[in-house]
């Protein structure tokens, strides 16, 4: 029995302080909850109560609202002289202001990383893409807790926060079930989350949703992302407002669009019908002259000759002609109903007598327009292998499935370049305006005077989070849940918001993307666009006078080679000051999963993976078969006497993917390439009742191009096929799931769900399985 053992008392606190100095990292940030105020007695009614004070916004605080579109250029919608109607935009902008020198950082996931922490994209540790992840400081996707997001600034100001659509910033290893979560957007400030997390873009027909850290299912019934998006973006407005109406919001909305794949309904696609039959030069001509009327462009600006590669329309076929404006068509009526879609946000702000005391920035894009499809366009995933003009042929033949659940279209290269006018280069090129200016509207009732004024100030990304937090009167904290804050790297455009000659304040900037790169100085920049495989230090730097040449036609680096070396020696300063070096060679596909995996995974450097029933969908990009490693699939299953059928492991849907399965008591697997091409094979003999083991080999050749599919029955081979082609790594859009498959059929023998009517006890993943025979 232990004896009663008493300290002094100085003891004590000798050793505390002790055990404190020993837990320094636990304990050095610790900030204590606010002093009490009362008086506490022997009795409640000898006692004085106070309670701890709530964090509560100054009264009257405004809403805050940034919607962010994607892969959007700078002469598509009509708000700034596209041919693309946006109503809703148009009166955004009307009653507030049009920026027309703003920036972004060239490509998806570091703009969204540079917007929600008004830091550089490499400081922020997002040089690119979480699924590109190398480590080191600017591109190992963790954005650091010393970098806080706006949510987390403004929800310490008392603000409610809601985070919709696109993520696409959390680190792989933390996109699991089993998180962490600190990296999610409820991880990062936001009270409520609904979207997709992870990609850079997805299905508008079969989205895989997620609400906070849960996979939802069954929401959309039909409906498209969009309207399935700004529903819930009501019911949040809605929810709050009916609890504490004084309390103001942030709603962050980021939506698919425009991003590929480009998918509306009809109805909206029809609204365009015949109205690009004239082409991408005349579109370009036609957005020119509105541009210069509307004045967001300087008047005597000229049009850049057309991007590498680009045809004259009236050089093209017939068929080609239709195709493509079919295309844009497309493209076109898809942005008009986000507009539409935005549109009930700002009546629902409206009705509810919110609209006036509501600051909305709207940011048209957050990268110029993609080049990322082809110069014949894409309806739905395609052979790398094949020609242009087979391509085209097969473009021709499935010109009625464009915009609709069974394509995955992207337009045709000269409908990037003509809606990026009047600029030359596009998404990716961080040298260029093409690639980094986005339009960008600012709207706030009371306190804009001038409505529908222009500002031609100096504007990037980054500058978002400061201006919202001087306009809406709010305060940084020194430390933000423990993590004491870094400074904010953006200059906040309250400035210029009522003083149009305002000089710039944001006079420097770096710019850089997979190598290509380039800095602004007091309007003067200087770029190189990076040629993958090319040595980096072989990169031809151009020179630019943005004030007297703001689309970038005139290179003066030979006429002013000192100037050039000036800026060339400021981003030197700039690369090492915020992370930007070492410089990537174009996207590294990296394998994310099984003992090979670069990137890290919850699956890095594992042999075996266990499923139980019962999981809820892997991501897919941070799945354990993401990264394509060989691998073998064996599921421990009981079956009834009479039978079972139904997916046992499925891995993305139509679009690519691959699904183990039982049906017509045989054991199946489906290889699916996405491009109309499908390997099966389907065991020899019936599956027997009870208890059983149903295993599939996949093993590639060393190319990742061909490889051997073999079934296996209780341990006794039963079946097997090869395959030819590979797709090099699908990345779906859909994710994997045990005992089902979800949203769209990987196998083209089955419909959604199919789901496994027996038990499943668990499916084991292992890897490193040896093909039986060489593959030449």
């Amino acid at each position: 029995m232990m004896k009663n053992r008493s300290f002094p008392i100085k003891e004590l606190a000798l050793a505390a302080i002790a055990w404190l100095g020993a837990n320094q990292l636990s304990y050095a940030q610790y900030t204590p909850v606010q002093t009490y105020q009362g008086k506490i007695g022997k009795t409640v009614k000898d006692t004085e109560q106070a309670w701890p004070e709530r964090k509560k916004a100054a009264k009257g605080s405004p809403n805050v609202v940034w919607i962010l579109l994607d892969d959007v250029g700078f002469g598509a919608v009509s708000t700034f002289g596209g041919l693309i109607q946006t109503p809703t935009l148009d009166s955004l902008a009307n009653n507030g202001l049009r920026y027309t020198n703003f920036h972004t950082t060239a490509i998806c996931a570091p703009t969204r990383a540079a917007l929600l922490t008004g830091r550089n994209h490499h400081s922020a540790h997002m040089g690119l893409f979480p699924e590109n992840a190398i480590g080191t400081p600017g591109y190992d996707a963790q954005i650091p807790f010393e970098k806080a997001t706006i949510a987390e600034i403004l929800k310490e100001n008392g603000y409610n926060t809601f985070a919709l659509g696109k993520w696409h910033i959390t680190p792989l290893a933390d996109l699991t079930p089993a998180g962490p979560f600190n990296r999610w957007p409820t991880g990062r400030g936001f009270d409520h989350f609904y979207g997709f997390p992870s990609r850079g873009s997805t299905d508008q027909w079969h989205t895989e949703f997620w609400e906070d850290t849960r996979r939802v299912k069954d929401q959309q019934n039909g409906k498209h992302f969009n309207e399935v998006l700004v529903d819930k973006a009501i019911d949040y407005i809605s929810e709050q407002k009916s609890v504490d109406p004084e309390k103001p919001f942030f709603l962050y909305v980021a939506t698919g669009a425009g991003h590929a794949p480009h998918q509306v309904s009809k109805e909206w696609i029809e609204k365009y019908k015949g109205k690009f039959d004239s082409g991408w030069d005349q579109y370009r001509e036609q957005v020119l002259a509105n541009q210069i009327k509307l004045g967001v462009v300087p008047k005597n600006t000229v049009l850049p000759p057309r991007n590498p590669g680009i045809k004259e329309w009236n050089a093209l076929s017939a068929p080609e002609k239709k195709l493509y404006a079919r295309f844009m068509e497309t493209y076109a009526g898809f942005l008009s109903y986000t507009d539409h879609e935005i549109g009930r946000i700002v009546n629902h702000l409206k009705e509810t007598g919110q609209l006036e005391n509501t600051l909305i920035f709207v940011s048209v894009g957050d990268n110029g327009a993609s080049k990322e499809g082809t110069f014949v366009g894409t309806v739905n995933n395609f052979d790398p292998a094949i020609s242009d003009e087979q391509h085209l042929q097969k473009n021709l033949e499935e010109i009625d499935l464009i915009g609709t659940e069974f394509s995955k279209a992207n337009y045709p290269l000269g409908w990037a370049a003509a809606t990026n006018v009047p600029f030359r280069q596009w998404k990716q090129d961080a040298n260029t305006e093409g690639g980094t200016r986005n339009p960008l509207i600012v709207f706030y009732p009371k306190e804009i005077k001038e409505k529908g004024g222009i500002r031609t100030q100096y504007g990037h990304v980054i500058d978002i989070l400061p201006t919202t937090v001087e306009l809406v009167k709010a305060q940084i904290p020194q430390s933000i849940n423990g993590y004491p804050q870094e400074k904010i790297e953006g200059t906040s455009l309250a400035y210029s918001i009522n003083e149009a000659k305002a000089k710039d304040r944001h006079t420097q900037q770096y710019f850089e993307v997979l190598g290509s790169r380039s800095i602004y100085k007091d309007g003067w920049k200087a770029g190189t666009l990076h040629v993958k495989g090319q040595p980096f230090e072989q990169d031809k730097w151009e020179l630019y006078n943005l004030n007297e040449d703001f689309n970038e036609l005139k290179d003066l680096a030979a006429a002013k080679p000192e100037k050039l070396k000036e800026l060339h020696a400021l981003f030197e300063s700039e690369a090492v000051k915020y992370n930007i070096y070492p410089l990537k060679d174009g996207v590294i596909h990296t394998g994310t999963s099984g003992p090979t995996a670069a990137v890290p995974t919850a699956y890095q450097n594992l042999n075996q993976v266990v499923l139980y029933p019962g999981i809820q969908t892997l991501i897919d990009i941070a799945s354990p078969l993401a990264g394509m490693p060989n691998f073998s699939l064996t599921a421990d299953v009981n079956i009834a006497a009479d039978g079972a059928e139904g997916v046992l492991l499925s891995r993305g849907g139509r679009a690519g993917g691959l699904s183990l399965f039982v049906q017509d008591k045989k054991l199946q697997f489906v290889y699916n390439l996405g491009n109309g091409t499908q390997f099966t094979a389907i065991s020899k003999g019936n599956i027997p009742n009870g208890k059983t083991q149903l295993r599939v080999d996949v093993s590639f050749d060393d190319q990742k191009k061909k490889g051997q599919i073999v079934l296996y029955i209780n341990g006794s081979k039963d079946g097997e096929t090869t395959f030819e082609r590979s797709i090099a790594g699908i990345y779906s859009h859909e994710g994997v799931n045990v005992g089902l498959d979800d949203l769209s059929p990987v196998a083209d023998s089955y419909k959604v769900p199919f789901a496994f009517t027996g038990k499943i006890n668990k499916v084991v993943i292992d890897y490193g399985v040896k093909a039986e025979a060489n593959l030449k």
